[in-house]
């Protein structure tokens, strides 16, 4: 099972397969749907989740939301030119 999904409640962590949550499927679909998360979670879970020890729900989260602002902002893709996602979209509009 992937640590990466997890369900937090109150102040718990827990791996969804010991909650009453299930993954959520949509319809048949080919590899590319979720080709972005996928690519944001594989760097999120390298850079971030893997290389700290959380105690608690908040720590997640606060961890998540730093996560989340510096890919958008800081994080430099060559497929984007070199630029952050944001700078590509300013760019773009």
């Amino acid at each position: 099972m992937d640590s990466s999904y997890i369900v937090i409640r109150g102040s718990s962590i827990h791996p969804v397969h010991t909650t009453q949550y299930k993954g959520q499927l949509s319809r048949k679909g080919n590899c590319l749907d979720n080709a972005c998360m996928e690519n944001f979670f594989s760097h999120f879970k390298a850079e971030c989740f893997h290389l700290y020890s959380f105690r608690t729900a908040e720590e997640v989260k606060d961890a998540v939301h730093k996560y989340i602002r510096f890919y958008n902002h800081q994080h430099f893709q060559k497929k984007l030119n070199n630029l952050s996602p944001y700078e590509y979209r300013i760019q773009a509009a």
